[in-house]
């Protein structure tokens, strides 16, 4: 039986490429691709492919976000994160959301067809070099705690959505308040939490998405 594949990705070019692989493949078919996350999300939730490929950054609701959402009602969904993201902060975010596998968009064709054979199975594929800094940014945090509860409702919503993955002037968009305000909430938050970065309170805490 073929392994069934859902692709999220905003930009065209891409989007065809990545169906354009998975039609090489004959153990795998591609049910549909999708521009956002919006477009994409009744049709996973419908048709339940075996695997997702996700972007991360996407036009309305990130592709953060929509893991999150799949997860809480298909827990078992297999989903990669296919991006161009390699800073340690997107990875934990959409790990920690419930992705499966982080794959960086230059991965060679072959390894992408693998990684879906590989998270079919119940592996956890992820780009070596993306391995690395997810191993070094654990050994950076340590044991994790729950200190969210001592933030203010505003602080509490400066980090949600850091955890989505979004930057300070996106934040300060959806929050209307200014980058540099959002940068004060964040060293805040790290005080309270009592950690030395924004990716270490991402950490420690668990989003309500």
């Amino acid at each position: 039986m073929k392994k069934t594949v859902i692709v999220v990705e905003d930009n065209r070019g891409l989007r065809e490429q990545l169906v354009q692989i998975l039609e090489t493949a004959p153990d795998i078919t591609c049910l549909g691709a999708f521009a956002s996350a919006e477009d994409a999300l009744p049709q996973i939730l419908e048709r339940k492919p075996d695997v997702v490929l996700m972007d991360i950054k996407l036009p309305g609701m990130s592709g953060i976000q929509c893991v999150a959402k799949i997860k809480k009602i298909i827990p078992a969904m297999q989903i990669i994160m296919v991006t161009v993201y390699e800073d340690s902060e997107r990875i934990f975010c959409a790990l920690k959301a419930g992705a499966n596998g982080y794959l960086i968009k230059s991965s060679r064709p072959d390894q992408l067809l693998e990684s879906i054979r590989d998270v079919y199975k119940g592996g956890a594929p992820i780009s070596s070099h993306i391995a690395r800094k997810v191993i070094q940014h654990f050994h950076l945090i340590g044991p994790s705690f729950e200190e969210a509860d001592n933030l203010s409702p505003r602080e509490q919503q400066v980090l949600d959505l850091l955890a989505m993955g979004f930057v300070y002037k996106e934040i300060g968009g959806k929050l209307d308040i200014g980058a540099e305000t959002v940068r004060t909430h964040v060293k805040n938050i790290c005080q309270k939490m009592h950690v030395r970065s924004r990716i270490e309170a991402v950490a420690k805490h668990r989003p309500k998405f």
